[in-house]
């Protein structure tokens, strides 16, 4: 598993078109499982799960990315990866993972 968490200054909007698109051009075999918005007052929120294939870790990887906005204020991003393991009892070839992670660090 592997985790970025990072505050940017953008419109929320744009920011959440940019990742969807960037991930999903950025590799042949990703695609967005599933998705939700949704907000409270002042406050936004939206969560994407994409997965893709790992050619180096020969399986697939999930990239979970949550986005948060209060009032306007700066957006707050928190993405993890998952999957990107072939041992049954630890970790191991996580290559797949950090490289999705690297996808969306270019991205933002």
């Amino acid at each position: 598993m592997a985790k970025l968490e990072q505050t940017v200054n953008a419109d929320f909007d744009q920011l959440i078109q940019r990742i969807e698109n960037g991930i999903l051009k950025g590799s042949m075999s990703a695609s967005l499982e599933d998705s939700t918005d949704f907000c409270d007052g002042d406050a936004r929120c939206s969560v994407r799960v994409f997965e893709r294939y790992s050619y180096a870790g020969n399986n697939r990887v999930s990239l979970s990315i949550t986005l948060f906005q209060n009032a306007g204020g700066p957006v707050r991003i928190t993405a993890i990866t998952s999957g990107g393991s072939q041992a049954m009892f630890f970790k191991i070839n996580t290559l797949g993972e950090e490289a999705f992670l690297d996808k969306l660090r270019e991205l933002l």
